[in-house]
């Protein structure tokens, strides 16, 4: 089915169809289409372009269309362009003459933005929820954590003992911001295009506002050049999914990291590792590593879409077209990175022992020391000019850095107890910070976020 035949009359050349097709990918937007083009149908009647005995006729044939698409029972035609001209062809099959009345008012351009739309705000919405999922993994392990404790880390050298709670709920913060930006993105996007037309809205009695409301959307367009031409929406979400990969990734480095013979912080399970072809001794991280790599792939998709958008005049222009694969690629791979990376921690096993035992050298109290002499009235760069030179004098001499602080005559024996286990981290009191009271709140405070997340992800429109 061609929709331009009354213009063009030579058949169109293989290689055309071929290069344009878009049926591969965008079936993904079968039902959605189906959707919109449900309340456009109810629209036409609502403007009294159809009367209602079409309208019905309409609406059976696109009820049947949609029922066979759900089933797989739906039969593509070699001459299908793409999703929306194999629903119309369908439609117009069921219903005969008045299958020819589906499109009145509506032009492929406003069609598919309005069904991309909806899909996207349904995917959206949807991955939020997942990752909610990850952070009530995250807090979970943090719970359980107590008040196990290991170093952190700037430049990744070791700085400061830190609880191990305070350490996954950063990570846990992180994708906050992530439900944050999806949900503002869907926000955003919550505007329905239907009645922009092609690209100037049309002279029929169309109903563009009822239709807006019967979709569940927000609002209808303001501009119809700018309804079928903005793709700001994908490409917010595309800057959403890399940057919420990137948070992965970040996880997934860690991961890496502690699940190596060098840390040992972190023991997989089985289920969530794999091993070597070659070497009967390897257990390998590779959702981590994947979820690392695979966050490559979203930041292209996103410069790809930038670069594409940046050269189009108004209003629609098939380049719009590569809008999809990217979005659909994306989600999907966020997707299993989410769920996949929500097993891996639910079911580590992190060695607590080791980690201690990492976070007890002194040196990671150098900073105790240097605040001490502080209370004690010393100006904060001469306290920490006298610790430095004595943990250099600790690693060059290999004298304990204890024997170091009990001889010096601002220190003494009353600061060895900033050296002993556990003290450094228990002295971190500052709101936000990484001892057990400031924890203790951070916890409360973030559960409660997720339970108001939880809320409005519910609210959002799907």
């Amino acid at each position: 089915m061609r929709l331009w035949d009354g213009r063009l009359q030579s058949t169109p050349a293989p290689e055309l169809l071929a290069f344009t097709s878009s049926l591969s990918f965008d079936k993904r937007l079968a039902a959605d289409d189906v959707v919109a083009s449900r309340s456009h149908v109810k629209g036409l009647g609502e403007g009294g372009i159809l009367d209602p005995s079409e309208v019905s006729i309409l609406l059976t044939a696109l009820a049947r269309a949609g029922e066979e698409l759900a089933d797989a029972s739906f039969n593509f035609a070699p001459t299908d362009e793409d999703v929306h001209t194999a629903i119309e062809r369908r439609v117009t099959e069921i219903a005969g003459d008045v299958g020819a009345k589906l499109h009145t008012g509506r032009s492929r351009n406003d069609q598919v933005a309005t069904a991309l739309r909806l899909f996207t705000r349904r995917e959206l919405t949807g991955l939020a929820a997942s990752v909610l999922r990850l952070q009530e993994a995250l807090l979970d392990r943090a719970d359980a954590a107590g008040d196990a404790y290991l170093p952190g880390y700037t430049h990744l050298q070791r700085a400061q003992p830190v609880l191990l709670a305070h350490h996954l709920l950063a990570h846990g913060w992180a994708l906050a911001r992530d439900v944050d930006r999806l949900l503002a993105t869907v926000e955003r996007l919550d505007v329905c295009p239907l009645g922009a037309g092609a690209l100037a809205g049309s002279s029929l009695n169309l109903v563009p506002d009822w239709v807006a409301g019967d979709l569940g959307f927000a609002a209808r367009f303001e501009n119809s050049l700018d309804a079928v031409s903005d793709r700001d929406f994908v490409a917010e979400a595309l800057f959403d999914l890399a940057l919420l990969g990137v948070h992965l990734s970040r996880m997934g480095e860690e991961v890496v990291l502690w699940s190596s013979e060098e840390f040992g912080f972190l023991h997989l399970d089985d289920a969530y590792a794999t091993g070597s072809s070659m070497l009967p001794q390897k257990k390998n991280p590779d959702i981590a590593e994947l979820v690392r790599g695979k966050s490559g792939r979203l930041i292209g998709h996103l410069t790809g879409l930038l670069a594409t958008l940046k050269g189009l005049p108004l209003s629609y222009n098939r380049d719009l077209q590569e809008d999809k694969e990217p979005l659909f690629d994306a989600l999907d791979q966020v997707n299993l990175g989410l769920v996949a990376m929500t097993g891996l921690i639910a079911s580590a096993r992190f060695d607590l022992d080791r980690m201690q035992a990492a976070a007890d050298q002194s040196a990671s109290s150098a900073v105790d020391l240097a605040e001490w002499l502080v209370d004690k009235g010393m100006p904060f760069r001469d306290a920490h000019k006298i610790v430095g030179s004595l943990v250099r004098a600790c690693v060059e001499r290999h004298v304990p850095l204890t024997e170091l602080v009990e001889a010096h005559p601002d220190l003494g024996t009353d600061a060895l107890f900033l050296l002993e286990p556990g003290t450094a981290v228990a002295r971190r009191t500052t709101a936000g910070g990484a001892g057990p009271g400031p924890v203790a709140e951070q916890m409360a405070r973030f559960r409660n976020r997720l339970a108001e997340d939880a809320e409005r992800v519910g609210r959002s429109p799907r």
